[in-house]
């Protein structure tokens, strides 16, 4: 395969320059400088984008489950009754649900979709039988749904276009009462938690990705005071109602490099660790927990280097229960069942797109509830990651995980695609990566995906070493990365390529202005070209939480840094071909950072190939789109491979 889609692009000719722009249209996508897709590549594109995944969503109260999988185009919601049964779909439409809620006692669960990926999220209430409901209003954004014990109350996050205010709604789903007002914010809050006697609510106020602040919302007089006023900025997750009387559960990084579980009294603000338990040591985050019903059992996840490791405690004695012993990958979803009984995971690894497991806790067996396809890939040929880490310019040790072609000979070198994830606050895990694994079979490359500074899941020293004035101490990292790749004897230093998607978009174009010279070129998805334009255009909802993260484009002194560092005042230093994609409907990173990289780029001469999406937004979720983007991505790549 890889020997005939090369001799197909030597024989493709592209136009290079700003005064040969070649456009055609195939089905929602704008190509610009894309030569047409030969069918073995298409071939070849569909045998890694047939696989799909079970995703567990949450349990219904007869003890069946919810899971998010696709069988068309989209992802919807289906039903699984028991191990290995039918998956009986339960939503029908053309945009993907993103989101599913059971309501306890019922039959009946609220999800979300959004329309075109503009990420302006509407929610619908039904049942296993019958139609579905819109509860929320057109032209709104709605998210961070909570359901309280009784399912006599469902609570959710409103923001509106063109307003940094958030709004709380709540309404009875066993009703057809319209949604009331609950709490209003001129900054981003979200609901966590609804009290046992239902009399309030936890919210947080986002500061930024690395900080929030919780109160409780007296739900009869509409009154919010802060928790622990007094205590350092932390950051807090996953907060739950403590069996114990005026207390909460919560994820956090307070006080500790690391997140840990913790118990927070809501009057005094003191916290007490519950895991990981001291003798364990404090150096991995806590990821997830679940307590069960009957407030006996407490599961949680740490992350250890990217690898999710489940623990079992008794809640009340902190002592070690049996667990189940997991192979390496990554838990999606972590819920003990209504009865309290069984604990089901969501689970996904390097050759596994994701499935659903439920954990017996009396009889201590681990059972497989679906079995999700790999199309027509052989598990036992695919690559599995190899851990590294690399030393940066300044002695910070880099972890990344590298996927090298299975059946290529020790000592013979692979080309190399360095992919870097968003956020900046993301991790790179061993999750089921198909397009790592497409790009290792299809093009015979070595995949690196590197956690560089600022990524998550190694503390929030790491977390914070890219903030603001600091961010191109990121971008050497990979200056340092492509130090490591030249030494080894496995990998062509002459035939490297940069990949990124959002804020690893950024990565790929600052990435290509500082080391055009060691790089055979570079494709960002929907990246960050400027961040004071960014910062003006990305949707007013999250402008504050990202300029925590990047600086303030209102601040003189960072309107320097900006100018210094933003791609588009450095793309003249880019001297080698890219490839650019973009959904037009982003509200995140919004097509104008596409649109004025790829004019610059062609009007310097750069070879410069653009697709743009008409209904997606940040991400292509819709199948044919992420078909056709893996299409051009592949014939731009092996095009770059292929130059002497």
């Amino acid at each position: 395969m890889r020997q005939i889609i090369l001799a197909l692009l030597l024989a493709a000719a592209v136009p290079a320059t700003a005064s040969a722009v070649e456009t055609r249209q195939q089905g929602s996508a704008r190509l610009e400088n894309v030569p047409p897709v030969p069918a073995e590549v298409t071939a070849a594109v569909q045998r890694y984008q047939m696989n799909r995944a079970a995703e567990f969503e949450d349990w219904l109260a007869d003890g069946s489950i919810l899971i998010g999988t696709r069988f068309g185009a989209t992802r919807q919601l289906h039903r699984v009754t028991q191990p290995g049964g039918a998956r009986t779909q339960l939503s029908f439409g053309s945009e993907p649900v993103a989101s599913a809620l059971a309501i306890p006692g019922t039959d009946r669960f609220v999800y979300s979709r959004d329309t075109g990926g503009d990420e302006w999220f509407q929610l619908f209430l039904r049942g296993v039988n019958g139609p579905a409901r819109q509860i929320t209003q057109p032209g709104t954004r709605n998210q961070g749904t909570v359901v309280s014990a009784d399912g006599h109350l469902l609570v959710w996050a409103e923001a509106r276009k063109g307003s940094a205010g958030y709004r709380i709604l709540g309404l009875d789903p066993a009703t057809d009462a319209p949604a009331r007002e609950l709490y209003r914010s001129d900054g981003a809050v979200t609901p966590a938690a609804i009290a046992p006697d239902g009399g309030s609510l936890i919210i947080t106020r986002s500061l930024s990705n690395r900080e929030n602040q919780l109160f409780s919302l007296n739900l009869a007089t509409g009154e919010a005071s802060r928790i622990a006023p007094k205590a350092p900025p932390a950051r807090y997750e996953s907060v739950r109602y403590s069996p114990n009387a005026g207390k909460l559960l919560v994820i956090s990084d307070r006080e500790s490099d690391t997140r840990q579980l913790a118990e927070l009294d809501m009057a005094t603000g003191a916290q007490r660790v519950i895991a990981p338990p001291p003798a364990q040591g404090r150096k991995w985050d806590v990821e997830e927990f679940a307590l069960s019903p009957d407030k006996r059992t407490l599961a949680y996840a740490q992350n250890e280097d990217g690898f999710s490791r489940l623990h079992l405690i008794d809640f009340a004695s902190g002592a070690a229960l049996p667990a189940p012993a997991l192979p390496n990958g990554v838990l999606q979803a972590l819920s003990f069942s209504p009865d309290g009984k069984r604990l089901g995971l969501g689970f996904t690894n390097a050759t596994s797109a994701g499935d659903v497991w439920i954990w017996d806790i009396a009889d201590g067996k681990l059972v497989r509830w679906t079995t999700s396809e790999l199309g027509e890939l052989d598990p036992a040929t695919l690559a599995e990651p190899r851990l590294i880490r690399f030393k940066s310019f300044d002695g910070e040790s880099i972890p990344a995980f590298v996927y090298r072609p299975k059946g290529v000979a020790a000592g013979v070198r692979t080309p190399v695609i360095i992919d870097i994830h968003g956020g900046p606050e993301s991790q790179s895990r061993p999750v089921w990566n198909y397009g790592a694994q497409y790009f290792a079979d299809a093009l015979g490359a070595t995949v690196i995906l590197p956690n560089v500074r600022g990524s998550d899941g190694y503390g929030r020293r790491y977390l914070n070493l890219d903030n603001a004035a600091k961010r191109e101490d990121s971008v050497k990292d990979i200056g340092a990365l492509l130090d490591w790749v030249k030494a080894q004897p496995d990998l062509d230093p002459a035939k490297v390529a940069v990949y990124g998607q959002s804020y690893g978009g950024y990565m790929s174009l600052a990435v290509m202005t500082h080391y055009s010279d060691r790089l055979a070129g570079g494709v960002a998805r929907y990246g960050i070209s400027d961040f004071a334009t960014f910062l003006n255009n990305t949707e007013s909802y999250r402008r504050d939480n990202r300029r925590a993260e990047y600086g303030d484009e209102r601040d003189p002194a960072m309107q320097k840094v900006f100018a210094r560092i933003s791609p588009m005042a450095n793309i003249g230093k880019i001297t080698k071909p890219m490839l650019i994609m973009q959904g037009a409907n982003d509200p995140r990173v919004p097509q104008s950072e596409s649109d004025q990289v790829v004019a610059k780029l062609r009007a310097q001469g750069n070879e410069t190939w653009y697709v743009l999406f008409a209904d997606e937004g940040h991400g292509f979720l819709k199948k044919p789109n992420n078909d056709l983007r893996r299409e051009v991505e592949t014939l731009f790549l092996q095009k770059l491979f292929a130059q002497p």
